[in-house]
């Protein structure tokens, strides 16, 4: 499953995976504990594949992020959300070293670990990063 179809919604645990839209709004899964849920309109939703996280040159999308932990991690789970600021800092150090440390909170880093780990422990990640690494079809043209 792709990243677009994988939300986050404000005031809400955990991650959702979308199932079809309705009239007001999305009809969502949990990735928690499954149970189905409408998402009204008015909340706010992230679409994973939409989030980047700052780096001291340009944005890294998170599935770039989950990339790298998936091969820092050998496709496991990782450390917890509940770790230690200076370990989840030191983690994301070792992940993505040219992070921005002004722009990227701890909160941000607990999310996407705690992400990561939800991924990994409903097995989306492996489709998740297979999806993303499909290889664009080259042509050649040799003149002779």
């Amino acid at each position: 499953m792709s990243l677009e179809k994988i939300i986050a919604v404000s005031g809400k645990p955990g991650l959702y995976k979308l199932l079809a839209q309705t009239r007001g709004g999305f009809l969502a899964e949990s990735l928690l504990d499954g149970k189905r849920q409408s998402i009204s309109l008015r909340n706010n939703v992230s679409v994973l594949n939409e989030i980047a996280i700052y780096t001291y040159g340009e944005e890294i999308p998170l599935r770039e992020v989950f990339k790298a932990i998936y091969q820092k991690e050998d496709g496991k789970a990782t450390i917890g959300h509940k770790s230690s600021k200076g370990e989840l800092e030191k983690f994301f150090r070792e992940v993505l070293p040219e992070y921005d440390e002004d722009r990227v909170y701890v909160s941000d880093i607990k999310k996407v670990v705690q992400w990561y780990n939800l991924l990994e422990k409903g097995n989306l990640l492996d489709e998740a990063i297979k999806e993303e690494e499909i290889p664009s079809e080259e042509t050649t043209n040799e003149e002779e």
